[in-house]
């Protein structure tokens, strides 16, 4: 798609990142704010990204490491620096992505599938074996339909509301001849 591409979150980013942010989640009551989404990106850079789509910013995502089964509250400011994921031999390697917003211009032309894959193209660059996710505002479905199972056994916090479910993929290797992996994605935000 001509002008459009995926590529680090930058500091002249942010205003763009929040006014998204409070149109996806305004009505349902699960904005975080600018402080809190920075101290996301905050603990991984590189796994934060930005959508440009016709000269703006048309769309984020934000991902980081973090314990398997566990994920940031919603509504503390800062990830705790004992709830980020240990990276190492031996340790199970996840990258959470926390949240994904495709601005209601954008929408309807695979820009949030594209941007899911960029993610799981980063998260097998960097050895990571699971990708989880809070499923909210009814999304279960369309995460599932990416290949996300729900795990409800996970407590959530109080947070992301009643309806939240914990889901997580295996990151698979990439297959390549006949045998190549399908990709499939809705739209979200």
């Amino acid at each position: 798609m001509t002008g459009t591409r995926i590529r680090r979150l930058l500091d002249d980013d942010w205003d763009a990142v929040v006014a998204l942010e409070e149109r996806a989640y305004r009505a349902s009551g699960l904005v975080e704010g600018g402080e809190a989404l920075r101290s996301r990106h905050r603990v991984s850079p590189s796994t934060c990204f930005v959508l440009e789509y016709e000269g703006g910013i048309g769309g984020y995502l934000l991902a980081l490491p973090y314990p398997l089964h566990r994920c940031p509250d919603l509504s503390l400011a800062e990830v705790p620096a004992g709830r980020r994921s240990g990276r190492g031999p031996g340790r199970e390697s996840n990258l959470h992505l926390h949240d994904v917003v495709v601005a209601e211009r954008a929408r309807g032309r695979g820009l949030a599938r594209r941007m899911h894959g960029h993610l799981e193209e980063t998260g097998r660059a960097g050895r990571y074996r699971t990708i989880s996710l809070v499923a909210v505002q009814g999304s279960r479905a369309l995460w599932a339909g990416l290949g996300y199972r729900a795990r409800p056994g996970t407590v959530l916090p109080a947070s992301y509301g009643t309806e939240a479910v914990y889901m997580t993929k295996p990151v698979e290797a990439v297959v390549t001849g006949p045998a190549r992996a399908r990709s499939c994605a809705a739209e979200t935000g």
